[in-house]
């Protein structure tokens, strides 16, 4: 028996996916949730053997969840659920260790071989797309290593930061969008591209992309201004 966990912010999918899969002998749906953060806490509880995960979900998007998740619970795997405008979201799962890539149009009989797929270990790729996810991992990749030479900051420059400003930096780089940023900080949008101008102007990068990239090599989560 495969346990499985569901996680889609759309109601309607987790519940068509939670029939057609506990209709299967061979699997069994340990829960369905909405969004990152209750995937962790499933996990913690329920200990499932392979997660469906949404790349989109509010909160804590598939991305961020799938790196919290492996790190806690290596042994589980991933598949992320996305569609085709979802790139760069895609290299970062397949990056932190999401075992499978499939299209959410897939059949259902499609879905329960990509489930028995990497619970036996192996990854899924759907084949329709399997070309353009490695080409885009070669890119992306690519531009990593280029990027990891090309943002350099000074100490003088991150010390005339202020605490908001860090917290807000700390949200660019999980992926938060200026709304989900003004949600969590309670600030307005516009309040928050204020700060995200200044923020590149005092440390003098070039945009949104540069600032994430210097915010995770710096590792701005653990700085004490942005907990």
């Amino acid at each position: 028996m495969i346990k499985v966990l569901i996680a889609d912010d759309q109601e309607l999918i987790r519940q068509s996916l939670q029939i057609v899969l506990d209709s299967r002998e061979e699997l069994q749906v340990t829960d369905a949730v909405a969004n990152g953060q209750e995937v962790v806490g499933s996990v913690r509880r329920e200990r499932p053997d392979v997660i469906l995960m949404d790349i989109r979900m509010p909160k804590m998007d598939g991305v961020q969840c799938t790196k919290i998740i492996k790190d806690l619970c290596p042994d589980v795997k991933i598949i992320i659920l996305t569609t085709f405008d979802d790139d760069e979201y895609v290299y970062n799962a397949l990056k932190y260790g999401a075992s499978g890539y499939l299209l959410k149009g897939v059949s259902m009989d499609g879905l329960v071989e990509a489930i028995e797929t990497v619970h036996s270990g192996r990854a899924m790729i759907n084949p329709d797309i399997a070309a353009k996810v490695l080409r885009l991992f070669s890119q992306m990749a690519q531009a990593d290593q280029e990027q990891q030479h090309t943002i350099p900051v000074s100490d003088e420059l991150v010390e005339t930061l202020t605490k908001t400003e860090w917290k807000i930096i700390d949200q660019v780089a999980k992926g938060s969008s200026n709304r989900e940023i003004a949600e969590a900080l309670s600030l307005s949008e516009g309040t928050v591209r204020n700060y995200l101008s200044t923020i590149l102007n005092k440390l003098d990068l070039r945009d949104r992309t540069q600032l994430a990239i210097w915010a995770v090599q710096s590792q701005v989560g653990k700085h004490p201004d942005a907990m």
